[in-house]
């Protein structure tokens, strides 16, 4: 009467091992012939190898380790470079006058320009295209449409920042569209 059992089945371990006696068994060879080969070699040439290996393996790993800490030098100084500059930058936040860029324009012949071209130029330049200018006696009148009212608001407080006085205005929402339709009149 035969008794079954089990089959086990080969592990990775066992499956791999040939691979792995193989590759060592190749090592083992060049070692041997290597060692064989010092052997053969007379003890002068033997002295003369050795320190050849030796200072070829200061040379490269000094020279290796010089370069990695030159480089890790010069990025931690690149680095505290740039955080300085950062931080000066920030320091000098409160330094910016917003009104020196409105005084240079001024003073490179904004003032001599028609007001309705200033009033159509600080629309452009708040992100409203496409405005109606007018210029309509001492005044100017501006009508324009824009999907955001935040920035319909900031072009007005633009203008009312350069001094212009509103003599009329009228804000609307279209409600298919969701465009804000803004008509005024504006006096310098």
């Amino acid at each position: 009467m035969k008794l079954l059992q089990r089959r086990a089945k080969p592990s990775r371990a066992t499956h791999n091992q040939p691979v792995t006696n193989a590759l060592s068994e190749r090592v083992g060879n060049y070692q041997n012939a290597l060692w064989s080969r010092w052997q053969a070699l007379s003890p002068r040439d033997q002295l003369a190898l050795a320190v050849l290996l030796l200072f070829l393996l200061l040379f490269i790993g000094g020279y290796g380790g010089y370069s990695v800490h030159q480089a890790a030098k010069d990025s931690k100084s690149d680095y505290q470079e740039q955080v300085a500059d950062y931080f000066w930058l920030r320091s000098q936040a409160g330094n910016i006058d917003p009104n020196a860029l409105n005084a240079a324009n001024s003073q490179d012949g904004a003032d001599t320009m028609p007001p309705a071209s200033r009033v159509n130029a600080t629309l452009n330049n708040s992100g409203i295209d496409n405005a109606q200018v007018v210029a309509n006696g001492e005044g100017v009148q501006l009508s324009f449409s824009h999907p955001s009212q935040a920035i319909a608001s900031a072009a007005l407080g633009k203008l009312e920042q350069q001094g212009w006085q509103f003599t009329q205005l009228s804000m609307q929402q279209d409600l298919a569209t969701k465009q804000m339709q803004v008509q005024a009149t504006v006096t310098s």
